[in-house]
């Protein structure tokens, strides 16, 4: 769908490692800018300079193919005409107004949202971001519910913000701990390396859902106000659910009156060939959260879908929520543009064929011939590669959450694709798939051509 770009002019410096001959951008990065996630003396950051469709490019003009859509987020590619049109016709009418007032941009988008969403799902409430719409979410369930406590999966990322990241069932936890109480964490299904023993993907599923039962029993169903879940887990693993699983969990959220929430803030918005990854197993959840992927971060949304239950609660009391940006003029501008060229070009379409007849038949070959890749899972644009060192003990490539010295062999797949001008997203010991969704066949083979030769590296760790 789109095509590679010619490679831009650039009159900037290329950059060189250490300070010496960097440009003024980079000198200003490293003098101010303050980056997430990262020890702030050791980073040597690209200096992007421009970007179009699957393809970015630094300031030197060098290349690189996006199989990483930058945070798993840029889904409709970068600088798409349309959302790029949408954004300057707005701003050029309104920028912005208060989240009290009506807007017909914003009316419009949460339609369309509301249009495309599972079953009676039909309120919307933006927020800047994913963070933010796991924070209400819980909120409302809390709210709605009269009940506190809150049942995430390990294995699980839902955001950075106070409450967000209390929910999340990883390493980058800890540092926040303790966090907002009520939280209890469960275990999901992962059927490569099963908590659960199990000896298939069915065994897997009855298993995941008696331990969650089981996990209600013991902390009470009438103290719990929701069951979160990624519905297929974006970070940590593509950990696409066995049949079954989903509709497991909303039948116990029936049972007890839990609302069940689905995080859908990496897996929707066409990354998995829907609009909603939950559409591929005909659950509909009650409360939907969403962002990246809803207009592609051109400009900051995400938001939060409610079903009519829910939204019901707050008909005569205030929602005791809100926020500055809560349905920004230029990020709904985008949604809506987003929303209307996926379907004109028959994106999600595009995504289901190069998931069915490129990326995973391609990705299965390259397990076959590289004694590294233990596991490919995944649907859509959004796949994952575990690497390991022991194919028969399925040893990971690198220790849980390794750092340092020992996620040297990561570091060396992911310097492998950089070096051939693809931009890997890697974590833990995998290598995720996830361009964006309008991604050309060509391009896609050309980056798992790419892919296939760095794992050459992988497959100089292993020992099996």
């Amino acid at each position: 769908m789109t095509t590679t770009p010619a490679t831009p002019a650039t009159s900037a410096t290329p950059g060189t490692p250490g300070v010496a001959g960097r440009s003024e951008a980079y000198l200003d990065d490293r003098r101010h800018v303050f980056h997430s996630w990262s020890a702030q003396a050791s980073l040597d950051p690209v200096v992007v300079a421009g970007a179009e469709g699957s393809w970015f490019w630094d300031e030197s003009g060098r290349r690189y193919l996006d199989f990483s859509s930058q945070l798993v987020n840029a889904n409709i590619g970068h600088q798409h005409p349309a959302v790029v049109e949408a954004i300057v016709a707005q701003a050029r009418s309104l920028t912005t107004v208060a989240p009290f007032h009506a807007h017909e941009v914003r009316s419009r988008a949460a339609r369309l949202i509301a249009e495309r969403a599972p079953g009676d799902l039909d309120r919307v409430f933006f927020t800047s971001g994913g963070a933010e719409a796991t924070e209400n979410a819980v909120r409302i369930a809390r709210l709605a519910t009269g009940r506190h406590k809150i049942l995430a999966a390990y294995r699980s990322y839902h955001g950075a913000t106070g409450g967000s990241i209390t929910l999340t069932g990883e390493p980058r936890r800890w540092p926040s701990e303790p966090g907002i109480p009520g939280v209890v964490h469960f275990f999901g299904p992962y059927p490569y390396r099963s908590p659960f023993h199990a000896a298939d993907a069915a065994q897997e599923s009855d298993r995941a859902l008696a331990h969650l039962a089981e996990v209600i029993t013991l902390e009470g169903p009438a103290t719990i106000a929701a069951i979160i879940v990624e519905p297929v887990v974006g970070t940590n693993g593509i950990l696409v659910p066995p049949p079954g699983y989903l509709a497991g969990v909303r039948e116990l959220c029936d049972t007890h009156g839990i609302v069940f929430i689905a995080d859908e803030v990496m897996s929707g918005f066409g990354r998995c060939g829907e609009w909603f990854a939950v559409d591929h197993w005909g659950v509909v959840p009650d409360l939907i959260c969403f962002a990246k992927g809803v207009n592609s971060g051109y400009v900051p949304l995400g938001g939060v879908i409610l079903a009519p239950h829910l939204a019901d609660a707050f008909a005569e009391r205030p929602y005791p929520g809100g926020l500055t940006y809560s349905g920004h003029l230029l990020g709904c501008a985008a949604a809506v543009a987003s929303i209307e060229a996926f379907e004109a070009e028959g994106i999600l379409d595009h995504v289901r064929r190069l998931g069915t007849e490129v990326i995973g038949p391609e990705l299965a070959k390259l397990a076959a011939n590289h004694p590294s890749v233990g596991e490919v899972r995944g649907l859509g644009v959004f796949w994952a590669l575990e690497l390991v060192r022991d194919g028969a003990t399925r040893e990971p490539l690198v220790p849980f959450n390794a750092a340092g010295p020992a996620a040297a062999p990561m570091g060396a797949v992911a310097a492998a694709c950089r070096e051939r001008g693809l931009w890997p997203f890697t974590h833990f010991n995998r290598v995720h798939v996830v361009p964006p969704c309008t991604i050309s066949e060509a391009d896609a083979r050309t980056g798992l051509a790419i892919l296939d030769e760095a794992l050459t590296v992988a497959d100089g760790f292993t020992t099996g």
